[in-house]
């Protein structure tokens, strides 16, 4: 049997292309055994074959190929654990990210699945919520492109990633604009989080508390009548307002091309 293959021969064997043989050729994390003079040819041999299975091992772990050359290059076994060491913690960290990641895409998912369930609609209940972990960007909205902006900058301020942010976004009228009935701008945008290790001065809460909640179809658009509804049941039921509005579209455009489908929720907190 021949011991010696051309550089297709040797990209055909091991699933890989001619140009990515090339390059480790070029920085000399692979040479080929032979180069004939006359016309250029590159050749492998079958020693060379766990040479580069143990490349492609160590690149699917995860290593550079700086580091797999200077793996290569010295070989010893503690410089090789360290390597496996290293890469293991990496790995910890991704399987940790991909949890929290996993968990927001559950708790959407859950969002959207209970705001299909919803049948109260345009009806004001009292309900009692639990402290809610956000980040918060405060300033002045007065649009929605106002509003886009201001949520890319808190995304920014708070690295976070806006595709997972679907139905966790939020918007707020300060206590003073509701109790002198003006709906025509908001004091804030937020962002709903469940993870425990955000790291932000933008982190705050929403407090545990008794809120006056109304859900109806539609988007921030068509807010302004169920802010009147509220504050006239708030009204009527001799309860105080103690906080900021808080208004969020779960279903809008970006989820459901129809407008029946839309799903919106103020909360106004209260107390007797």
């Amino acid at each position: 049997m021949k011991n010696l293959f051309t550089i297709g021969e040797m990209a055909k064997l091991h699933n890989m292309t001619m140009k990515t043989l090339r390059y480790y050729d070029q920085i000399g994390l692979l040479e080929p055994i032979q180069i004939d003079e006359s016309n250029g040819y590159r050749y492998y041999s079958t020693e060379q074959f766990e040479q580069l299975n143990t490349i492609q091992y160590l690149k699917k772990l995860g290593f550079s190929l700086k580091e797999i050359k200077s793996h290569l290059d010295h070989r010893d076994i503690t410089g090789f654990l360290d390597l496996l060491e290293k890469q293991k913690k990496l790995t910890e960290r991704k399987i940790r990210e991909l949890e929290r990641v996993n968990r927001r895409f559950q708790n959407r998912i859950n969002d959207i699945i209970l705001a299909q369930e919803i049948i109260d609609l345009e009806v004001v209940k009292i309900v009692d919520i639990n402290e809610r972990k956000i980040v918060r960007l405060v300033e002045k909205i007065h649009s929605e492109p106002e509003m886009e902006v201001s949520l890319r900058q808190l995304e920014n301020l708070a690295n976070m990633n806006s595709s997972i942010f679907i139905g966790g976004v939020g918007l707020t009228v300060d206590i003073n604009d509701l109790k002198n009935q003006r709906f025509d701008k908001y004091n804030s945008i937020f962002i709903l989080t469940e993870d425990e290790d955000i790291q932000s001065p933008l982190l705050t809460t929403f407090q545990k508390g008794t809120y006056a909640s109304i859900y109806y179809r539609g988007d921030h658009t068509n807010s302004f009548q169920y802010y009147k509804i509220l504050l006239d049941y708030i009204q009527r039921n001799d309860l105080q307002i103690i906080g900021d509005a808080i208004e969020r579209t779960i279903i809008d455009h970006y989820i459901s091309k129809n407008k029946e489908d839309y799903l919106t929720e103020i909360q106004i907190q209260v107390t007797y």
